[in-house]
């Protein structure tokens, strides 16, 4: 996909890897909707970006359907046409076994992450079949391939939204629409803070010695927007979920060992 003059939706564009994404795509001579649930967070990526008429922002839900529903028309009002959407927004659970969970942190974990990108891929998916080139980008994690301890809930969203998406690839290949599906490893963003809850001691994604070893968000975006134009079928971002991602298909009982002993102490 040429990213020119391009009208692109992206879900989470108010902080972390989605707002890299917007100021990025701006900058490729692309055309945004930037949607997140905190104004705030628009208005600085606004601020930012300095792009006038070429980016709009939209304080939006997603695990409203209402809002979601109504996010097209406004897009289109806006830009005339919306050709590619990217599914950024997510959120992690507590850091706690699943048996300690209560069943209202799971659904909201599901309801962002999984039925969230569900909703808007079924509110804008009838406007990119019209479009000549089109595209649909869901950003999954990791934690899909293997279990993390403490996030049980939060890979099961992210595993569904993987094979969510391969669905749409496998449905959409003789469309226009072309679709790809994300696995980023650890990103130095604020998700925990955002998601409202604490690492484990303390320990803050952002601070120098564990950003030091981390992707950092700007290099997440690139590689994101990098597939968008190819329309790769799948994208894998950093060398922790490389290496997860091959030893999860050649040893998958060894990869989660690997994972649930070396990440235990998250759940103490």
């Amino acid at each position: 996909m040429n990213l020119t003059n391009k009208v692109i939706v992206v879900t989470g564009g108010g902080n972390g890897i989605g707002r890299e994404v917007v100021l990025t795509l701006l900058t490729r001579g692309a055309r945004v909707a930037a949607v997140d649930l905190r104004p705030e967070g628009l208005a600085e990526v606004a601020a930012a970006a300095g792009a006038g008429e070429r980016l709009t922002t939209h304080a939006v839900d997603v695990t409203s359907r209402a809002e979601v529903d109504a996010l097209p028309e406004a897009v289109i009002a806006a830009h005339g046409q919306v050709d590619a959407l990217v599914n950024v927004a997510g959120i992690i659970q507590r850091f706690a076994p699943f048996s300690e969970l209560r069943r209202e942190e799971m659904e909201k974990v599901m309801a962002v992450n999984f039925w969230g990108v569900v909703s808007t891929c079924q509110a804008f998916l009838p406007h990119l079949r019209q479009r000549p080139e089109a595209a649909i980008v869901n950003v999954s994690s990791m934690g899909a391939f293997v279990p993390v301890p403490g996030q049980t809930v939060y890979g099961a969203s992210k595993a569904a939204v993987k094979l969510l998406t391969e669905g749409l690839y496998a449905e959409l290949r003789d469309s226009s629409v072309r679709v790809t599906a994300v696995y980023p490893g650890g990103v130095a963003t604020h998700i925990t803070e955002n998601s409202g809850v604490r690492m484990p001691g303390g320990a803050d994604m952002t601070d120098s010695k564990t950003a030091a070893s981390l992707t950092t968000p700007q290099s997440a975006a690139e590689q994101i927007i990098a597939g968008l134009e190819k329309g790769s079928y799948r994208v894998v971002i950093g060398k922790d979920a490389r290496m997860v991602d091959t030893l999860s298909r050649l040893a998958p009982k060894r990869a989660t060992d690997l994972i649930a002993d070396k990440m235990k102490d998250l759940v103490g």
